[in-house]
């Protein structure tokens, strides 16, 4: 639970690096990443002597005897002119020999540096961390889910997070268990991974293990739970369950932080371009066989020369383009049996291309193609205005019938600001999948229906939601401009086809 109290607490932490110079908000997240695991490494170093004393227990030590000065609780007391100094071209340095668990994060601190050339500015921030409440399990991740929230309001260089609330449907709709083994091949921060943690604990945690806690600021009741049902699956979900892949070194060191501050103590974490020749066919030992479970959002734009691209992709579909590859990847990287709930640019549905029509036929005829949920434009906004769509499918097995479902609203305006509305489709979404059937949902002038396979095949394999529903228009009787403007937008807005959509049905 993030208090008021806290979240100003961050945001004066946010004000300080913008005053000492770091604007850009990726560095600014790394480095307080960076300085956050300074402190972790000895909060579990204190932990480990404390037990060792009461139990005589022997651990891997992460400090030398020599190297008792290079502690959190050591240099934090050091003076601006000391300090720099120490944490720059000692502390640093020993990041690269040292993790919280042995193998976790410490592959990506290889090459950390330290950003903060202002002694004042490095004192001030180790100050104010201190005083963060990374010993409490839930209130860690809040806060870093908070302190990652800041790349959506920052925004740079078009990195910014899917929306939590649409990786909450997404993980939903496939009801992950703890035995599963759950991979992203583009996990940025690692917000799938990390929903898919907080779906855990939701959903295997008993009455008794529910605790409810009561903001002292806002008076509001707040649930925390403990997972008290996961014990036998722990050593699974701790170092076995969660694996991801991304080639931005930066976004990696995120996403590592992320998991281990949401309870995944030694994430599979991995620098890799997953498109490339150079991806090898060999998965974790946990997921030797496939995944389980695969949740991504992958890069939408963008080409790669096919020298780059893993032969075995393009065996499947000929194309340069990422986001039509790593639908063939993850199909490649479940097992069979495996699920996926991947976004796509709404031009994967309705592309007439060669390659799009042979992704959408892969789908349909040699796989399970499961769901189709068609999603605002403005879901992304306001870094990007793209339609996109949610597909959902099964490696292997056979498409009878594919579930459409039509949101319109997300809970959130869909204009630039995003600002919280009462409209929001997403609930009726997961209620309609959850007791979905195909012989009954059959009006499609409802926004959950199915359409069956055949019927897709006649169309060319069209995805595209409007495509197969019925929408009802009301007959303007007026003479009034600015009346006929007004139900024209009103409309346009029913319809929900972007341009780039009807130059795709028309081309």
């Amino acid at each position: 639970m993030i208090t008021g109290d806290l979240k100003r607490r961050v945001d004066a932490l946010w004000t300080e690096f913008w005053q000492g110079g770091i604007t850009n908000p990726l560095t600014v997240i790394e480095q307080i990443t960076f300085l956050m695991f300074a402190r972790l490494l000895d909060i579990n170093e204190t932990r480990d002597e404390n037990r060792l004393k009461r139990t005589g227990k022997p651990f891997q030590r992460r400090f030398s005897d020599d190297e008792q000065g290079l502690r959190w609780s050591q240099f934090r007391h050091l003076g601006s002119d000391a300090m720099l100094p120490l944490v720059r071209d000692k502390v640093f340095p020993h990041f690269r020999k040292a993790s919280t668990s042995g193998t976790a994060f410490a592959e990506f601190m290889k090459d950390a540096q330290l950003m903060i050339q202002k002694p004042s500015l490095l004192v001030k921030a180790v100050s104010m961390i201190d005083q963060l409440p990374l010993t409490e399990g839930d209130a860690k991740g809040d806060l870093y889910e908070y302190l990652l929230s800041k790349l959506t309001t920052a925004g740079i260089n078009g990195q910014f997070r899917t929306p939590r609330h649409i990786i909450r449907l997404m993980v939903d709709m496939l009801d992950p268990k703890p035995t599963d083994v759950v991979g992203d091949p583009s996990c940025g921060t690692g917000g799938f991974l990390v929903q898919t943690m907080q779906f855990l604990l939701e959903t295997y945690t008993s009455s008794e293990g529910v605790l409810e806690e009561t903001d002292p600021e806002t008076g509001k009741r707040e649930r925390t739970y403990t997972g008290d049902l996961l014990e036998a699956h722990r050593d699974h979900i701790r170092s076995g369950m969660f694996h991801g892949f991304d080639f931005d070194a930066t976004m990696l060191r995120i996403a590592a932080m992320n998991l281990i501050l949401h309870g995944v103590d030694d994430p599979d974490i991995h620098y890799q371009d997953t498109l490339s020749a150079g991806f090898t066919d060999r998965f974790p030992k946990a997921a030797a066989e496939g995944f389980n479970i695969i949740l991504a959002n992958p890069p939408f734009k963008g080409q790669l020369d096919f020298e780059d691209v893993h032969a075995s992709l393009l065996r499947q579909v000929k194309t340069k383009k990422t986001e039509l590859l790593f639908l063939v990847l993850i199909l490649r990287m479940l097992k069979t049996g495996g699920r996926s709930a991947t976004i796509v640019p709404d031009g994967v549905l309705f592309g007439s291309s060669t390659a799009h029509v042979a992704l959408r036929k892969l789908l349909l005829d040699q796989h399970q193609l499961e769901a189709v949920i068609s999603l605002p434009s403005g879901v992304f906004k306001p870094y990007a205005g793209v339609s996109t769509g949610i597909l959902v499918f099964t490696k292997g097995g056979r498409t009878d019938d594919v579930f459409f479902y039509d949101v319109e609203a997300d809970g959130y305006s869909l204009d630039d600001r995003r600002d919280p509305i009462e409209k929001n489709d997403l609930p009726g979404c997961l209620s309609a999948w959850r007791r979905r059937d195909a012989k009954r949902e059959t009006d499609r002038k409802q926004k959950a229906f199915f359409v069956a396979a055949n019927e897709i095949r006649e169309a060319n394999y069209d995805l595209s939601l409007s495509r197969y529903k019925k929408r009802e228009y009301e007959v303007i009787e007026t003479d009034d401009p600015q009346n006929i403007l007004d139900r024209m937008k009103s409309l346009n807005n029913q319809i929900g086809m972007d341009l780039i959509e009807l130059e795709g049905m028309l081309g």
